[in-house]
């Protein structure tokens, strides 16, 4: 069965999103990694809890990692996004 390309998202990096996953513990590594491969699939994207930001970051969005950490995202095309940050709600400030 074919996969329907629509539901599937392209993801590019920032240098400084590099930088901050590099810092991060292996174990978080991981579970980065797997809900970076969930959230290629649009359909994950309600259990991720992806959401808009608001106020100075209002345009960019974000997803959890855990219930602590999270991905900070911009949307710039239709099935591409561009990762920007990861940590905890310091990745706010």
């Amino acid at each position: 069965m074919l996969k329907n390309s629509s539901n599937f998202m392209k993801v590019a990096y920032t240098q400084s999103f590099i930088k901050q996953y590099n810092n991060l513990p292996n174990e978080l590594q991981e579970e980065v990694l797997e809900k970076t491969e969930l959230f290629k699939d649009k359909k994950n994207h309600k259990m991720l809890k992806v959401h808009k930001l608001h106020g100075r970051f209002a345009s960019r969005y974000s997803f959890s990692i855990d219930y602590r950490n999270r991905i900070v995202f911009s949307h710039p095309k239709k099935d591409e996004v561009v990762f920007m940050a990861i940590g905890d709600h310091d990745v706010y400030k």
